[in-house]
């Protein structure tokens, strides 16, 4: 095989990963598409998202404007018993609410967060996940705040954002969507790589996932090393 040609692999490669994935649909029993836009709620859609999340036991989680802790809830069995998830609200009243409600699950840590972070050491989660709360964070702060993000996730961790998408909002929901490619374009002022964007199924929302580009070339190197080794092993 040629080095043009294995080069030539690896960029083809890249670009797949990042190109945006749509969820397929499937026909029900009545004709209509389970996987129509607006078919149901995203929260019905859980299983596909924790899937996508690639979650792994012992992980450190940040679950940023975690609401009421119902995704925490539904991550926290992926992450096995010493595993952790830091669920930050802005307002102690929900803090205290996801406490009382989550008491029986000791991984789920409720917290009070900072507006401007997440108020956590450097290098100390896999994953910040993010539902519909970036959109509430000030538009001329978004990117710093991603910025804060690299510093928090370790090098090898994520971040995932899920929110309405801008372009199949409609009427009010419009002021609480978010256009994808604005995100894409502030992930990488502040030092991301969008991995991929993806619709959920059956939803009006999206999931961006996004990587520090210089742990997945590693990792892309890497590989590539470990292919040329296997070669040269077969070509003795």
């Amino acid at each position: 095989m040629s080095k043009r040609f294995r080069v030539g692999g690896a960029i083809v490669a890249i670009l797949f990963l990042c190109l945006p994935v749509v969820g397929q649909q499937k026909e029900t029993s009545g004709g209509r598409s389970s996987g129509s836009i607006g078919g149901k709620g995203y929260r019905e859609a859980a299983g596909y998202v924790i899937k996508r999340l690639g979650l792994r036991r012992k992980s450190v989680v940040v679950d940023i404007g975690a609401g009421d802790g119902w995704w925490s809830s539904k991550m926290v069995g992926k992450l096995g018993v010493k595993g952790v998830i830091h669920a930050g609200e802005v307002e102690q009243k929900k803090v205290d609410a996801m406490k009382k409600k989550w008491e029986a699950e000791p991984q789920i840590k409720p917290y009070l967060c900072p507006t401007d972070g997440t108020g956590l050491e450097e290098n100390s989660c896999d994953l910040a996940f993010i539902s519909k709360t970036y959109h509430h964070f000030d538009k001329d702060t978004q990117v710093d705040y991603l910025r804060h993000l690299k510093k928090v996730i370790k090098h090898s961790g994520r971040v995932v954002i899920i929110e309405v998408h801008a372009d199949l909002a409609s009427g009010r929901g419009k002021e609480h969507a978010v256009q994808p490619g604005l995100l894409g374009h502030q992930a990488e002022q502040a030092g991301w790589m969008l991995l991929r964007c993806e619709l959920i199924p059956g939803s009006d929302h999206f999931m961006a996932t996004l990587v520090k580009p210089e742990a997945f070339t590693e990792k892309l190197s890497r590989r590539h090393k470990a292919a040329k080794r296997k070669q040269s092993k077969g070509d003795q």
